[in-house]
């Protein structure tokens, strides 16, 4: 039992813990300090049920519907693009500063930003490939402890989206400079446009 909630956790954890389109969100809101609980939140359950579909079998439903994939693939990289797109005009236009007094003025609301979480999470076909189709394989050869080996799984989202979202905030002293946001748009634009170029590449 400790043995696969212990495989689980380490898997889990090194699939999402290079930078993708929905990490650099949760980091750029962490930084701004805007809607973090919520952001991270909605990543940690999002990713959750996708596991438990995915220890519960759900690369049946593709062989059913293999419509599907092509719908997540084009679907998920038109919206990078878009997002991506969004990120080189900020960085372009610069002039943002964390400042505490300010963040929640300009953090936007609630609704958009869960939206957008929702989005670059439920979108990503990357997204299924790991959580759902990887450890959903991996997940058959722990027989009667899958369960467990999920269970670790999906505690590893609650803790690198908590430490992400919540820890970002020690480089606020960085992000006081507009040129460090510059660079931080610019990086998150070229992260959203590789991935969507993959995506769009059948890769």
């Amino acid at each position: 039992m400790f043995q696969a909630a212990s495989a689980g956790f380490y898997l889990g954890f090194s699939l999402i813990l290079a930078i993708g389109a929905q990490n650099a969100f949760v980091l750029r809101q962490g930084l701004r300090r805007a809607h973090v609980l919520p952001v991270v939140l909605t990543c940690a359950l999002s990713d959750a049920l996708l596991i438990a579909l995915g220890v519960g079998g759900f690369s049946a439903i593709t062989d059913w519907m293999p419509w599907v994939a092509p719908v997540l693939r084009f679907g998920g990289a038109a919206f990078l693009i878009w997002y991506g797109a969004r990120s080189f005009i900020a960085m372009w236009r610069g002039g943002e500063a964390l400042r505490a007094a300010d963040a929640e003025v300009e953090a936007g609301s609630l609704r958009a930003a869960l939206l957008t979480c929702l989005a670059l999470t439920w979108l990503n076909p990357h997204v299924y490939l790991d959580t759902v189709l990887l450890i959903g394989s991996i997940a058959t050869q722990y027989g009667d402890t899958a369960r467990w080996f999920g269970i670790g799984a999906v505690t590893s989202s609650f803790v690198f989206f908590f430490s992400l979202g919540f820890g970002a905030r020690l480089l606020a002293p960085v992000f006081a400079r507009p040129r460090a946001w510059q660079v931080l748009d610019g990086v998150i634009g070229m992260v959203m446009w590789a991935i969507a170029a993959k995506l769009l590449a059948g890769a």
